[in-house]
């Protein structure tokens, strides 16, 4: 990532539509917020609030974790949209950065991310002739995934009309049964490779695909799915092994939820062995595409991640939560019950409702435990905390919740600040996010 691209972030200036800011910083640039020594006590409610030194920890524990397999990661940008926290992974050694969209390309460009991953097919035409353009960049790394021969004629016309400076490198992209997109069977992807093969406009360049939508929790049923799926992926790929040219070819998979079991089957494959050794001379990037990892959760990938902090063994890494929810009592309308001013417009409830972790008098305050208490549904602007008998929460208190999925937690808020710690009231940065 270019410097001079990401220096624009600091010369953001700061408005009264950027929610949850002190109204001293309207008007500023976010360098200039962040030199007159912000405390998270100025901010107003409801906020999501990121965890510096927890952040840092996990990026720390997957880039070494991954070093130490072989393995690549290109961290799944989508979920944070936030080229600040790329930063951090790219700097940390990541291959690149992977995205969903054709528009998400397009931003990241803007900020100088050169290397890209786009997991899922690029078919509309608009977009298309712009990745030509890009691709007259030299330094630009670019790769996309196709999962049937439409999908590949559907890319042929546009580049061919753009006169695409080099060829687009494709993934043939294999699912399951029950799954998400991907060609069902391995005949069905070999086709799809014959055909990427013989284009003058694609480059085949290897396989990918996601095993997380084949499970949803850690049960041997689940784990077999998985490790079966990624199985038949490593057979794709060795199928199609005669068709690759001598360039770098990508096998690719992981999401945040299985990345363990991911590993585990690639270094069955050989993901640790010398890559240089790969028939023709190129490299095979054995690479995850994990993204939620940066910062974790307090409940979806709290309950599945295999480095969750709370797992009884202490024989792998852990992930700490590095984000939070924090909203205001502002209604407390019958006895064990308390309304707080945050809720769906704020914070994420579609991979479970937040979870009450902590309270106080005021931000920047010391958390004191809220045993018992729960959120029991949510609408669009206030949370339903439900309290243990004898529990009382006054009008004005704070509550500190517990978040599930950060993939829909950062596209509520387009500035989110950072403190130290969880405990702590000192701001460090201001991450912006561009959905």
């Amino acid at each position: 990532m270019e410097g001079r691209q990401m220096d624009e972030l600091a010369e953001i200036r700061l408005t009264a539509r950027h929610k949850g800011l002190p109204q001293r910083a309207v008007g500023m640039t976010t360098a200039e917020f962040l030199a007159s020594g912000p405390r998270l006590s100025e901010f107003w409610s409801p906020l999501v609030v990121l965890d510096d030194a927890a952040m840092r920890h996990n990026v720390e524990v997957m880039a070494n974790w991954c070093t130490e397999r072989g393995l690549e990661l290109m961290p799944h940008g989508k979920t944070t949209m936030a080229p600040s926290l790329w930063q951090r992974q790219v700097d940390a050694g990541s291959l690149g950065i992977t995205l969903a969209t054709m528009g998400q390309v397009r931003t990241a460009r803007t900020f100088g991310v050169s290397s890209i991953m786009l997991a899922n097919a690029a078919v509309d035409g608009h977009s298309l002739r712009y990745l030509a353009g890009e691709l007259a960049d030299s330094d630009f790394r670019f790769v996309c995934w196709a999962d049937s021969v439409a999908t590949v004629e559907a890319m042929e016309a546009p580049l061919r009309d753009a006169a695409t400076p080099r060829q687009v490198d494709v993934l043939v992209e294999l699912g399951g049964e029950g799954g998400r997109t991907g060609a069902r069977t391995i005949d069905e992807a070999i086709a799809i490779a014959e055909r990427i093969a013989a284009s003058d406009v694609l480059r085949l360049a290897g396989v990918a695909g996601y095993e997380g939508s084949l499970a949803h929790d850690r049960s041997a049923p689940a784990i077999d799915a998985v490790e079966t799926y990624l199985r038949r992926q490593i057979e794709l790929h060795e199928r199609i092994g005669h068709l690759y040219d001598d360039g770098d070819v990508y096998v690719t998979a992981g999401g945040s939820a299985f990345f363990d079991l991911v590993a585990k089957v690639y270094a069955e494959a050989g993901a640790a062995a010398d890559a240089a050794d790969r028939l023709g001379g190129g490299r095979t990037l054995f690479t995850l595409r994990s993204g939620a990892y940066i910062v974790h959760d307090d409940g979806f990938y709290r309950g599945i991640s295999p480095f969750d902090e709370a797992r009884a063994s202490d024989d792998e890494p852990r992930f700490v939560s590095g984000m939070f929810g924090v909203g205001r009592v502002v209604s407390h309308p019958e006895p064990g019950l308390a309304l707080i001013d945050g809720g769906k417009r704020d914070f994420p409830f579609d991979e479970g409702l937040p979870i009450p972790r902590g309270t106080s008098t005021e931000l920047g305050a010391a958390w004191q435990p809220l045993p018992g208490a729960s959120v029991s549904a949510m609408n669009d602007q206030h949370s339903y905390v439900r309290l243990e008998d004898g529990s009382e929460l006054a009008i004005g208190d704070l509550v500190r919740l517990g978040l599930s999925h950060p993939c829909t937690a950062f596209d509520k808020w387009s500035v989110l600040p950072v403190v130290e710690s969880v405990d702590s009231d000192v701001v460090v940065d201001l991450v912006h996010t561009f959905f």
